[in-house]
């Protein structure tokens, strides 16, 4: 019988496996004390197994898991069925993990037969589904809890009929704490003194620039020179062009950041309210066809030139360099043979200035000056040396963006007084004679249920009240939303379902199933459905999620989702230095990385794929960018206008599943350097969904001790001979050791770099033998042993994943049941990704307060 077959046939005996622990993962330092109660009768048939299950754990277990030795602090001494704690629960499923994939007893001890080991699993199989009806979770209920920073601006966004990102309205926010990389986790989202302050400003500061704005006549600007730029451009701009032009000469993200922004000097104030502008730029691409070596700009220069406006602020910091709101706001191609005017129609909040940006420019245009002014010296009159610029802009073939003219009008007049005012008052606007139905039905929206009579007596109450203080009906009610926007029914996903209730209360479930899918509060169609009380019906909760998954406000949970289960959201946060990978930076690439996780993951949704092509796939999606970095042939066919397109790899066995993916490979680096540790780490609780233990404080670093070791293998020998390493490293390090094939950003790799920088060192073994003795030799047969054997460990972390994140809470011992359930229901239905996702919101988990 080969391992394999084993694995399948205790897995078709027993529970799904629920996790995959090592002996070194148990470390909650409990004994248990497991003895059957004197008063338990058992039948000879539940006798006989108890009898079983204590000769097979003294045979085997006890010599390292006594009272005495405990080795992992567990000790099984007094462990015996039947199972009457939910702790006895969880020792038992351990012990059915560590039997299941032969991680115990360790290798180097006496082995039970296969009989053995799938009596022992029986066993406790049936002990445990004796215990089942024991065990009710107490704490499986979501703690309420507030929006995310996320939730906060997205529902902000959807409230007032229009994006907010603009105003940047959670930058002094507190960061958001996350569980486990979710950020929908009620017990870590917590609330401070400070946080409610910055809830006020931030809704005090929307109200004001949105709906209390000043009337005003659209007007019209014109600049035609003054185009200051500032540091080392200011005197090459004033001696080759008196300010008579605005140019740029890199993309943004450069170190050294000079001409990545183009700012309008006599406009530094902004633009006097907030709304949508028409802005015309007088624009030319100048020197695309330049004889330099494409190699001095680090540019394709076979795509055209990109100009795109993002928001300013002199007020808010250095108008010449990066700010931290500047969405883009606008983009346009820029033509090669001469100027042409390029229309933009973009919302600008009051205060703020456009500015220009060139993100597909040269990168760091510092270097590339001082390259060309040396290479091509003898082609000018009188050369210079250095940072000059003034030479290459008289008589030279400098790649950039040149702009002459800037026109500004606005703001543009919108009906009904704008998408904010019919959002918040209704189509007709603010009515005077109506102000408290129209606050009642913004607070409905707001509170995402139907208001009590106590809502309405606050809203009431407020509203008179700046009525009496000689404020007007309008800013009475501007005011009233403020404190609607402050009040908890708004800030908290308060559940309104009876206490005690087994199920969620209609709205309390619409929102629920709004805010797992959508990010935002419910649309009419799902409160109409909540309302009526059909939504409580599994056939319409399940038509509703269809309906909302198909929506392109989907998007919102594709993107949450992914930011917290594979931890995408960190991408970035150790980037590798800019000598080493400057694509990293120049072509934007953590975008890109995050967008083919997406566009997978979206792909797998709509058209219910299989769960497995998230271990391996022959195929991905890129975009120009991703495609050079994978050096796939289509990197010579795409466009950057083609944006992600889906691309074969069926030749391609360096690629394939999310292993292969870039953003994966750099979230799971340190930027620097890669450590089989870490990235086993990263597979074991994003893709298998264990999680190991820190190491003992007594445990060395992984550098102590490795004097001769002259590759990552040979160190991580020498660390693991301590015993109290190795049984953890066995189960970690295989996994990280097919993945080194690949450097920190995702490049593929033969040979580690020297540790000098220079050449190549080492080269790379990616083999290696999983803890349950399937080996693999390189990155595609060590998805293949995946495939095979952890496949159904993967499903279970995907669902539990998904339950995670869609109620709040992370999942329990006695959730696994219902786990159970969907998994079988997926199964059923060829293990489709839309399949589990309709029925992880359709679950009793996700139903249930």
């Amino acid at each position: 019988m080969t391992a394999m077959n084993f694995v399948r046939i205790l897995r078709s005996q027993t529970l799904p496996v629920v996790c995959f622990f090592a002996a070194c993962l148990l470390t909650n330092g409990t004994t248990f004390a497991m003895e059957p109660d004197s008063d338990s009768k058992l039948s000879e048939t539940d006798s006989d197994r108890a009898v079983r299950v204590t000769q097979f754990l003294t045979r085997y277990c006890v010599d390292c898991h006594s009272a005495d030795t405990a080795e992992g602090e567990r000790e099984f001494d007094s462990f015996a069925l039947p199972i009457q704690t939910q702790d006895q629960l969880i020792t038992a499923d351990e012990v059915i993990d560590q039997v299941t994939l032969k991680l115990m007893p360790p290798q180097d001890a006496e082995q039970p037969t296969d009989e053995d080991r799938l009596a022992l699993v029986s066993d406790l199989r049936s002990g445990i589904e004796l215990a089942r009806d024991q065990f009710r979770s107490t704490g499986g209920r979501t703690v309420m809890r507030r929006l995310s920073n996320r939730e906060y601006e997205t529902t902000l966004a959807t409230l007032f009929g229009r994006r907010v990102d603009t105003l940047g309205l959670t930058a002094d926010f507190p960061k958001d704490n996350t569980s486990q990389h979710m950020d929908t986790v009620g017990e870590s989202l917590v609330t401070s003194g400070f946080l409610l302050d910055q809830y006020f400003q931030a809704a005090s500061r929307l109200v004001d620039i949105r709906l209390g704005k000043p009337e005003m006549v659209p007007k019209s600007w014109h600049f035609t020179d003054n185009f200051r730029q500032y540091e080392e451009l200011t005197g090459s701009h004033q001696a080759v062009f008196k300010f008579k032009f605005l140019c740029l000469y890199e993309q943004p993200n450069t170190d050294t950041r000079q001409g990545g922004y183009g700012h309008i000097e006599d406009f530094l104030e902004g633009v006097p309210v907030s709304g949508m502008y028409d802005i015309e730029v007088h624009a030319q691409a100048m020197h695309r066809d330049t004889h330099y070596d494409p190699k001095i700009f680090r540019i394709d220069f076979s795509e055209p030139f990109q100009l795109a406006v993002v928001p300013g602020d002199a007020t808010k910091g250095h108008i010449h360099y990066p700010q931290a709101i500047e969405p883009i706001l606008g983009t346009a191609i820029v033509p090669d043979d001469q100027p042409e005017w390029l229309s933009f129609r973009v919302w600008l909040d009051a205060g703020q200035t456009p500015r220009f940006i060139f993100p597909n420019g040269p990168y760091e245009s510092r270097a590339s000056v001082i390259a060309a002014n040396k290479r091509y010296k003898d082609e000018f009159k009188n050369p210079k040396e250095g940072v000059s610029r003034s030479t290459l802009l008289r008589e030279g073939a400098l790649p950039h963006i040149k702009i002459g003219e800037i026109k500004i009008q606005g703001p543009v007049q919108e009906p009904a007084g704008g998408k904010e005012e019919q959002a918040v008052f209704g189509d007709e606007g603010f009515q005077e004679d109506k102000a408290l139905l129209q606050l009642y039905a913004f607070a409905q929206k707001a509170f995402r249920r139907p208001l009590i009579e106590s809502d309405r007596g606050r809203i009431e109450s407020i509203y008179q009240k700046r009525l009496s203080e000689d404020a007007s009906a309008r800013q009475a009610a501007l005011d009233t939303v403020k404190f609607i926007l402050c009040s908890p029914s708004f800030l908290y996903l308060s559940e309104v379902t009876a206490p005690g209730a087994d199920q969620l209360g209609p709205f309390d479930l619409a929102s629920r199933l709004s805010y797992a899918l959508w990010g935002c509060p419910p649309d009419q169609e799902l409160f109409a459905a909540a309302e009526s009380g059909r939504l409580n019906e599994l056939d319409e909760l399940k038509s509703q999620a269809r309906r909302m998954l198909a929506d392109k406000r989907s998007e919102e949970f594709v993107k949450g989702f992914l930011d917290g289960w594979l931890n995408l959201r960190d991408i970035g946060n150790l980037p590798p230095p800019r000598k080493d990978a400057w694509q990293y930076y120049s072509e934007n690439l953590p975008d890109s990385m995050k967008q083919e996780a997406r566009q997978f993951f979206r792909n797998l949704l709509d058209h219910n794929g299989p769960i497995s092509d998230f271990l391996d796939a022959d195929y991905t999606f890129v975009d120009k960018k991703l495609a050079k970095l994978y050096q796939l042939p289509e990197q010579d066919t795409l466009r950057l206008a083609d944006g992600f397109q889906r691309v074969e790899l069926d030749q391609n066995k360096q690629r394939g599943g999310l292993l292969g993916m870039a953003g994966v490979l750099t979230v799971s680096a340190n930027g620097v350097d890669t450590s089989p540790v870490t990235r086993g780490v990263w597979v074991l609780e994003n893709i298998l969904g264990i999680r190991p233990p820190p190491p003992p404080d007594e445990v060395p670093a992984l550098d102590a001790d490795t004097n001769g070791a002259t590759t990552i293998r040979e160190k991580l020998a020498k660390h693991s001979e301590d015993k109290t390493c190795i049984v953890c490293h066995r189960s970690i390090d295989p996994l990280g050791f097919a993945l080194e094939t690949f450097d920190p950003i995702g490049r593929w790799r033969t040979k580690y770099p020297k540790p000098n920088g220079k050449g190549s060192g080492a080269k790379v073994d990616p083999s290696g033998k999983l803890s349950t003795g399937e080996e693999f030799d390189d990155f595609t047969s060590f998805k293949k042993s995946l495939l095979e054997s952890r496949r159904e460990m993967f499903a279970r972390n995907l669902v539990e994943k998904l339950l995670t994140y869609t109620t709040g809470r992370h999942m329990e011992r006695v959730d696994q049941y219902a786990i159970d359930d969907i998994l079988d229901r997926v199964a059923a239905d060829d293990d489709g990704l839309q399949t589990m996702v309709i029925e992880v919101l359709a679950s009793p988990i996700f139903r249930s307060p």
